[in-house]
């Protein structure tokens, strides 16, 4: 009868050990991005959220993954040219890595005005990237119009979030 006081204090033990590590996790917002645990420890270089060297997470965490476009624009604003910037020297320092520039737009407009659009949002960010020393032969582009919005609503707030270009590690 002395196993089963014993087991439960186990269980207990296990079952703490388990929400400690998740609610640690969850607190440092690693859970979704780095089931790993390693975000932030000495192996990723001690940036916490930045995922594997290489990956879509660590792009995002150090240089930024997308830029955005002001109405009916495809020209990358000068505020946006440093991600860019950023995002060609990750890339210069992943050589192996290649990426899509994926463009959007709002869903103001007719589809194929807005996949027009998008392409030539994506097609944007990829000349200065490629201006920015890329091979162009590491970036494809491709347009989603307003067929894949970040932000769902017709309000001015979410219709800056949608006109974007995206760049994706493949």
């Amino acid at each position: 009868m002395k196993i089963v006081p014993a087991a439960a204090l186990v269980l207990a033990l296990f079952a703490a050990a388990c929400s400690d590590s998740t609610e640690n996790a969850a607190a440092t917002g690693n859970a979704a991005t780095d089931p790993s645990g390693l975000a932030g420890s000495a192996l990723t270089g001690g940036r916490a959220g930045a995922g594997r060297p290489g990956s879509q997470e660590d792009l995002a965490a150090t240089a930024g993954d997308r830029v955005f476009f002001v109405t009916d624009s495809a020209t990358v604003g000068a505020d946006q040219r440093p991600t860019l910037q950023k995002q060609a020297q990750w890339l210069q320092q992943y050589r192996q890595v290649q990426v899509t520039v994926e463009g959007h737009a709002d869903e103001r407009g007719t589809r194929e005005y807005n996949l027009a659009l998008g392409q030539r949002r994506a097609n944007a960010a990829r000349d200065i990237l490629v201006g920015n020393g890329v091979a162009g032969t590491r970036v494809q582009t491709i347009s989603y119009g307003k067929d894949r919005p970040e932000a769902l609503g017709s309000s001015e707030e979410a219709w800056a979030q949608n006109r974007r270009a995206v760049t994706v590690v493949r």
